[in-house]
């Protein structure tokens, strides 16, 4: 059963299939006195209505910064957004005059960040910093606001949310404090909703109860989902689609299914082996080797080449495709799947 709207006059959202979010081609870099750091280079990706996408990858590798990117909140200077676009409903984030952007963000596309406590606000109570998006958006008053932050507290399943309303998020558990930030996400009902690591910091059964309430608003709203993490079991649960980004790039991409099962970039198949298995009691994880590249210096060629276990380089590579010169392209390796490889086929036995 879809949720009422609480807009006067939502409009109709777009018909199943149609992109509701496109990144095409997004470059952001960090030009400090000490260099240019390439945080996002030439990420693309789409996202419809009901669908969950979610970006996988090592700290560092890019992620939140795109996410930053699409809210429209890096810090700039000394953030620049070097190229591509960003498009919401086939308009072009980039080319809006900020109060068009500070229209789309809440109704159109909302966020929930990772860290609950630095997130909000110690000197208000949760109650008016969730009543604040219909102040600031929609002009109610602020009895109605109060009164909307309570119904939206009982939605994320806070306890005796009406006496609670007026309590200060250091009152607050971090399960709850994390269950304030998505009320406060999903007040004035997005399209699509970002979270950035929703369920750091949280044990396992917390962990659980966030992401039930998550996927169960998806599928009261539709909203598309891109959930941005690190955590390959959350993942696992509750996305259709999966795109792996190591040094700011999107490396492979396609379905949860797919990529979990055969992984088509060594990079990607080292996270899977490095992730403890059950059955496998007294053996030994088997981390990927070396560390993330510095984004002020990228490795030429493949970026993951000094870290490859598949790399070929000089007389063993083949023409056009040494691993530590030749930059291989995001391509169609099998159908539905992408890889950024230039050995992919090899990786996948095809």
């Amino acid at each position: 059963m879809t949720r009422p709207d609480l807009s006067p006059s939502a409009p109709a959202r777009p018909a199943a299939g149609n992109p509701l979010l496109e990144v095409d081609d997004l470059h952001v870099e960090f030009r400090t006195r000490s260099g240019v750091v390439h945080a996002v280079n030439g990420v693309s990706y789409s996202l419809s209505e009901g669908e969950t996408l979610a970006i996988l990858g090592e700290s560092g590798s890019g992620k939140s910064v795109s996410a930053q990117a699409i809210m429209g909140i890096l810090d700039t200077p000394p953030a620049v957004i070097a190229g591509g676009g960003i498009w919401f409903e086939g308009r072009d984030l980039l080319q809006q005059t900020p109060d068009e952007q500070r229209r789309v963000r809440g109704p159109g596309i909302s966020m929930i960040f990772q860290d609950a406590l630095s997130s909000l606000n110690p000197v208000y109570s949760v109650g008016y910093q969730i009543g604040e998006m219909f102040r600031a958006h929609r002009g109610t008053s602020k009895k109605e606001a109060r009164q909307r932050a309570v119904e939206l507290m009982d939605r994320v399943r806070i306890p005796a949310a009406a006496s609670r309303v007026d309590d200060y998020p250091h009152q607050f558990s971090g399960g709850m404090r994390q269950r304030v930030m998505i009320a406060m996400a999903i007040a004035l009902d997005p399209k699509v909703l970002i979270a950035d690591e929703p369920t750091t910091a949280l044990d396992v059964t917390v962990q659980a109860q966030v992401m039930d309430l998550l996927k169960d608003l998806q599928r009261d709203t539709g909203m598309g989902l891109v959930l941005i993490t690190h955590d390959l079991g959350v993942v696992n649960e509750v996305a259709d689609n999966v795109a792996v980004m190591y040094a700011g790039e999107i490396v492979e991409r396609g379905t949860v299914d797919d990529v979990f099962t055969d992984p088509a970039h060594p990079y990607t198949d080292g996270l899977m082996s490095s992730v403890p298995q059950v059955e496998a009691k007294g053996g030994r994880l088997q981390p990927i080797a070396g560390q993330p590249p510095n984004l002020a210096a990228i490795p030429s060629g493949c970026p993951f080449h000094p870290r490859c276990p598949r790399r070929r380089l000089g007389a063993a590579a083949a023409p056009g495709r040494e691993c530590a010169t030749d930059v291989p392209p995001l391509r169609l390796v099998v159908p539905g799947r992408e890889a950024a490889c230039h050995y992919s086929e090899e990786v996948l036995g095809v």
